[in-house]
């Protein structure tokens, strides 16, 4: 029987340090640290998402605290973050796990460039990265650059023929959104660039929560980045929605696809619906994965090495 922790004493003293030094520079930005619930009686809709539900009637391990931190956005609170426990079923590999640690922040009053901007403040201060060294690239660039295909423009047809050759299956069934995601995963992200690379400016087709707008070209996208530490994905923020009823289209849209893909549909959250009805400021908020954070500061190879007791 294993009963000894998967990480040593020195990554849990790492771990103890990282998490001072995050709070420490919320602390003097004056980002309030608000502790919402981990159960909730709704959950996301995202289709690639799985929610880990309990024998609790109708509750949910959360996600993410997003839902719950923008009720809060909407009373007027100002800028806060969230540090605590996340959950996602079938999460397992090695920089995934069920449990993990999440830290996500809201900045009413900025957009998506100033969030990137503390983003890499943050990591200047923790991560001992350079703001010299972070880039900044379309969405659209590093698939022309890496793949030869415009991710805006390219036909359905295309984009499901060379997904998959990737991914070495029938990808023909499959969305515009998927087969994005599957390229970039299995073709672009190996192929980034080392250190801090922010890609913003993503197809509308993958808004999820980001509100849309209109690039240099034109071209409609969705207004929200990703950003890899080293080629491996670490955050992920938007520009956030705030139209009720889109939100509620977007709901209805997902669970299209969760019927598609044989799952279970999610019952919009209304209380997050009313709101945004009774109105959310303008923010942009970014959600970023503490434990892969570690394992860079750490150089570990498996996410089981920074958790005291992995799954």
């Amino acid at each position: 029987m294993q009963w000894r922790p998967s990480a040593s004493h020195d990554a849990l003293i790492k771990r103890a340090r990282l998490l001072a030094q995050v709070r420490d520079f919320f602390a003097l930005r004056r980002v309030l640290e608000v502790d919402v619930p981990v159960l909730g009686a709704r959950t996301v809709s995202d289709p690639h998402l799985d929610s880990v539900y309990t024998e609790l009637p109708q509750r949910y391990l959360q996600t993410s605290p997003e839902y719950f931190m923008k009720r809060l956005l909407a009373t007027g609170c100002g800028p806060i973050y969230s540090l605590a426990k996340a959950f996602r079923a079938g999460d397992r590999g090695h920089r995934h796990n069920p449990e993990f640690t999440l830290l996500e922040w809201y900045r009413p009053g900025w957009d998506e460039n100033q969030l990137m901007e503390e983003l890499a403040d943050l990591l200047v201060s923790v991560a001992c990265v350079s703001h010299e060294t972070a880039q900044r690239v379309s969405y659209r660039d590093i698939f022309l650059a890496t793949v030869n295909l415009d991710p805006h423009q390219a036909s359905l047809a295309a984009l499901a023929e060379l997904a998959g050759d990737v991914a070495q299956r029938d990808m023909s069934d499959e969305s515009r959104a998927t087969c994005l995601d599957v390229i970039f995963s299995f073709e672009i992200e190996a192929r980034l660039p080392p250190g801090v690379v922010f890609v913003q400016d993503y197809p509308a087709c993958m808004s999820a929560l980001a509100q849309l707008g209109v690039d240099a070209c034109g071209v409609t996208v969705a207004r929200r980045f990703e950003v890899f530490l080293d080629r491996s994905e670490l955050a992920n923020g938007y520009f956030e929605l705030l139209d009720a009823d889109e939100q509620r289209r977007r709901f209805q849209s997902d669970n299209q696809q969760r019927r598609a893909m044989g799952k279970p549909e999610m019952l919009a959250d209304e209380k997050l619906l009313a709101a945004l009805e009774a109105g959310l400021p303008s923010c942009a908020g970014v959600a970023l994965g503490i434990d892969r954070l570690l394992m860079h500061l750490m150089g570990a190879e498996h996410i089981a090495e920074v958790i005291a007791f992995a799954d």
